[in-house]
């Protein structure tokens, strides 16, 4: 009998348990920083960091005016010459 009563009793705690974990995942969460949001920050930042990276590497290692990244005209060349015939 007293076996039975601690199974009870460790059953009725099991169940309530169930009940309260049931009623937190029914509650919504606001965010503070919306998902969509984190991913047009995330483009952005990998945006500005593709055109500092440009810039380092065409004026600084490349030794040409930084600026000169952002002109179609260098593109233009960049894949005339990855284009040119042999």
């Amino acid at each position: 009998m007293v076996a039975n009563s601690v199974r009870e009793e460790k059953h009725e705690e099991v169940k309530t348990k169930e009940k309260s974990r049931r009623k937190r995942k029914t509650k919504l969460r606001t965010r503070k920083f919306p998902i969509w949001l984190r991913i047009i920050v995330v483009l952005l930042l990998f945006a500005g960091c593709l055109v500092l990276g440009l810039m380092v590497g065409y004026g600084v290692i490349g030794d040409g005016t930084p600026t000169e990244v952002l002109e179609k005209s260098t593109w233009q060349h960049i894949v005339d010459i990855i284009n040119k015939e042999k």
